[in-house]
């Protein structure tokens, strides 16, 4: 569907990004474009304009989730083994979907998606946000990224094919040839485990996986290709492994302790914390989903202590960005980390900011996550103005979403 000549977002209360604009803004979109932003009534309105009148709502970049599995739903439950392989290329398009109407216009999968996904994207096979991808998760043998159970079978969530080969490598020179080869399947950026985690069933979040070599030969590697290396970081060792070796951003980061935030601080690292994965686990289970019982223990265990450790990365200052770690959790309630932020300590605006600027910087854009003229006019409007309402049930608010000027539908 093609976008109106022209679209004016009349009277909102607009976050730009960075904070809310004093006074009722006109937003001007044309092309795809924010041609003009100001004070309302005051913009020129081109006469074929189509006017959506915002009184009374808020107006915000369009929303940006840093950690999604676009090709999963209900990561680690045991229904997923008695599917066929291509399904979750058909569920990718429905998840995809769901969240754009979600409110979320950018997305970068952590691992799953591959570049045929990516292309029915950007070629409008399908409706969802723009979307940079890992491909697939690189693990060392027996870690967090490894699929192989105990029955002695691999699980299917990151099932090895021709467009996503194998993560799992061991030793400098093995990591150094799977990063090339994922970059060759057309990864974005690189996703390692430098920790185990939650949802793989034979290690322990706290423990460090990957040296601190092997971890510095990745992000040179993905470096001397003009990209970087995004961290699952949980145990305090690993996340500072993978601080010391380069990553760009923390994936968790549930136990970190003073030093860790203040190395995060130190190299500039971006944390990305996916408050909703623990929650979405217990979840689950309650809800009757077939996951194995260490699993949901695990997730038990970590809730609160991830919890403490965003906090008081927070109050120390790390730069934190959305991600929700969507697959683990349902797809489209991708807002429901921006509630979440705020509800440990963030303040409203800083808990937009993550799921808006700061999030662009991390992908390196500045065209989107914020309202300004002559960037990407993705946008979504909210019921109600948030600086009254607060953003603790902002999934609940989202009106319309528009990418590119294009309203989703």
């Amino acid at each position: 569907m093609s976008a109106p000549a022209s679209t004016v977002f009349a009277g909102a209360t607009v976050f730009d990004g960075t904070d809310f604009l004093p006074a009722p803004q006109d937003v001007v979109v044309a092309d795809g474009r924010i041609v003009a932003i100001g004070p309302a009534g005051e913009p020129e309105r081109p006469a074929d304009s189509t006017v959506i009148d915002c009184t009374g709502a808020t107006l915000t970049p369009g929303f940006i989730d840093l950690h999604v599995h676009v090709t999963t739903a209900q990561a680690g439950s045991l229904a997923a083994f008695s599917e066929p392989f291509s399904l979750q290329f058909f569920k990718a398009a429905d998840h995809l979907r769901k969240t754009l109407h979600g409110g979320v216009t950018t997305a970068r999968d952590a691992g799953g998606a591959d570049a045929g996904v990516r292309a029915a994207l950007e070629t409008g096979l399908t409706e969802g946000p723009d979307l940079t991808i890992a491909v697939t998760i690189m693990s060392q043998t027996g870690g967090h990224g490894d699929g192989h159970m105990p029955s002695g079978i691999d699980s299917p969530m990151l099932m090895e094919h021709p467009g996503r080969p194998s993560g799992v490598a061991d030793g400098v020179e093995e990591v150094r040839k799977a990063v090339r080869r994922i970059l060759r399947a057309g990864a974005d950026h690189i996703k390692i485990c430098s920790t185990g985690g939650v949802l793989s069933p034979a290690d322990d979040p706290r423990h460090s996986q990957f040296t601190q070599a092997e971890i510095e030969v990745i992000v040179e590697e993905a470096q001397t290709q003009g990209t970087y290396v995004m961290a699952h970081a949980q145990g305090t060792n690993g996340i500072k492994n993978a601080l010391r070796a380069g990553v760009k951003t923390i994936e968790h980061g549930i136990y970190l302790d003073d030093e860790a935030i203040q190395m995060m601080k130190d190299a500039g690292a971006v944390l990305v914390p996916t408050l909703q994965a623990p929650r979405a686990v217990i979840a689950a289970a309650d809800a009757g989903v077939p996951l194995p019982p260490v699993l949901v223990e695990k997730a038990k265990r970590v809730a609160d202590a991830h919890d403490d450790s965003v906090r008081r990365a927070y109050e120390a200052g790390v730069t934190i960005a959305m991600g929700t770690d969507a697959g683990v959790g349902p797809h489209g309630e991708n807002l429901e980390e921006i509630e979440l932020l705020a509800a440990i300590g963030l303040t409203d605006v800083d808990a937009l900011r993550a799921a808006t600027t700061r999030a662009a910087a991390v992908l390196g854009r500045e065209d989107i996550g914020t309202i300004a003229a002559d960037t990407a006019a993705d946008l979504v409007v909210l019921d109600g103005d948030l600086r009254e309402t607060g953003v603790g049930d902002i999934r609940q608010r989202v009106r319309h979403v528009f990418k590119n000027g294009v309203q989703a539908r």
